[in-house]
């Protein structure tokens, strides 16, 4: 369909929790769908949500094979996750640097569940429920704090930890991160 502009850290609509998408299957749904997709492969995102590109809906989509930014990222499948919920399988944590469209040229130091259960619906509103650990558990939760207005800025516990990528990494071309 198209790229779309990505909002960025600052925009009111990002602080904002996202509404429920309540009809599935829909050409709405679909023509969304396809913005998100192109404008995530344009950027070589990881993952995007739909405030990121000014739709208030509880739909995010991820997934990473071979990609530029993280050469180093386990893959993660091609996913819609429409009306998550997340629910961590114990209470491990484990830091990890981040970046994400909304915030460009920054990387920070996030604490994340490693282990957790997602559960939501695809475009067709079938069901999803799923069981995941490490990059793909980061992922989702870097995703899903998006539909509740939160940035991964808000998570950093040591701001000693963020900064422009290009100073903490000079000379690096791809640096892990959820997005």
């Amino acid at each position: 369909m198209a790229v779309k502009e990505v909002l960025r850290m600052g925009h009111p609509l990002l602080l904002q929790e996202a509404q429920p998408v309540t009809r599935f299957d829909t050409p709405e749904l679909h023509a969304l769908l396809a913005d998100m997709r192109d404008t995530m492969a344009h950027l070589d995102g990881a993952g995007l949500a739909a405030p990121q590109i000014g739709v208030s809906l509880q739909v995010v989509i991820f997934g990473v094979a071979h990609n530029p930014r993280y050469p180093d990222a386990e893959q993660v499948p091609q996913t819609v996750l429409i009306n998550p919920e997340l629910t961590p399988l114990d209470d491990e944590q484990e830091d990890g640097w981040e970046g994400c469209l909304s915030v460009p040229g920054f990387r920070g130091v996030v604490p994340r569940y490693t282990r957790l259960r997602y559960r939501g619906f695809d475009e067709k509103g079938q069901p999803i429920d799923r069981s995941v650990t490490g990059f793909h558990a980061r992922v989702v939760q870097h995703e899903c704090d998006h539909l509740m207005g939160i940035l991964y800025p808000m998570r950093i516990e040591d701001f000693s930890r963020f900064g422009f990528t290009d100073v903490l990494f000079p000379g690096l071309v791809g640096v892990p991160e959820s997005e």
